[in-house]
């Protein structure tokens, strides 16, 4: 690990396009996410302890447990990290395409995926990332889709967080209205190669359960059957449009509303949503389990 957790904790942003984006979500969970950084902060915070000795013994313990290779964590925290960085790249050629499709660049059409196709694994991708990511932190098989289903009813704080970002950020602004159908058919539809060859695909697959390609495109097309009802559930129960999505961000990014496959591109490049709020995800039960056993 190139840095220690302390210090990843302490270097979370307070400000910039991530946490403004995700501010943006509010209206979506109203007062469940505050931006806890920091890694004293942190641990006083969920453990209401004020007691500096304590604290520290804490802390302590909880960087003994994300160093130890046989736990999750690690794994857990390059998930969350790769999964960002992996799918900024995509947005990139995002943005290629749209300037091949606006001006007489014509041929850069064929140099990058069509932004809903790419999309759609995108969003496929992340939330097998969040299934397999959950069950490293918690000591469970990597392919516990019925473990993962059954917490999801209660993911709260920072974990909710990063599921509202991805309805809204990965499907819901870049898909429209009916993007979990969007996306499932296109997953379906999807031979393992072009899964393959997909930026946000190869950033992760190394985690991914499957044997081969194909193994890991069944299991992304079950995970992704298995969830899209809370996804449709999650959307309805909260009122959420891509237009009310993109009124709120529009508050903290400026952008023009016939522009929404620019505003998913620039999301894609500039919001670190996964890592930030799997950063927050992780400290916490780290804590919380640094805790139990002192």
């Amino acid at each position: 690990m190139s840095k220690p957790i302390f210090k990843i904790v302490d270097e979370l942003p307070t400000g910039g396009l991530t946490v403004s984006a995700l501010r943006s979500l509010d209206f979506v969970i109203p007062g469940q996410w505050n931006n806890l950084v920091g890694f004293d902060n942190t641990i006083r915070t969920v453990t209401g302890e004020t007691d500096e000795a304590l604290v520290q013994q804490i802390g302590e313990r909880a960087i003994t447990l994300f160093n130890d290779k046989s736990e999750g964590y690690q794994r857990a925290l390059w998930l969350y990290e790769t999964v960002d960085s992996a799918s900024g790249l995509l947005g990139t050629a995002a943005l290629m395409n749209r300037v091949g499709q606006d001006t007489f660049l014509g041929f850069l059409k064929h140099l990058t995926p069509k932004p809903e196709r790419a999309q759609s694994i995108d969003l496929s991708v992340k939330l097998v990332t969040e299934i397999v990511a959950f069950c490293q932190i918690n000591g469970i098989p990597g392919d516990s889709i019925g473990d993962f289903l059954a917490a999801l009813k209660d993911y709260s704080g920072e974990s909710l967080m990063r599921m509202a970002a991805l309805v809204s950020f990965d499907g819901l602004i870049p898909l429209g209205a009916s993007f979990t159908d969007k996306a499932l058919s296109l997953v379906k539809g999807m031979s393992p190669s072009e899964l393959g060859g997909n930026q946000t695909f190869k950033g992760v697959k190394d985690l991914i359960p499957g044997q081969n390609d194909a193994g890991k495109l069944n299991f992304i097309t079950e995970s992704f059957e298995a969830t899209k009802r809370w996804m449709d559930g999650f959307v309805s129960s909260k009122g959420l449009t891509q237009s009310n999505v993109a009124d709120n961000l529009s508050k903290f990014i400026d952008f023009s509303e016939d522009k929404l496959d620019y505003l998913g591109a620039l999301l894609d490049v500039s919001v670190k949503y996964y890592r930030h709020t799997g950063v927050q995800t992780l400290t916490r039960r780290l804590v919380e389990r640094a805790v139990a056993e002192i």
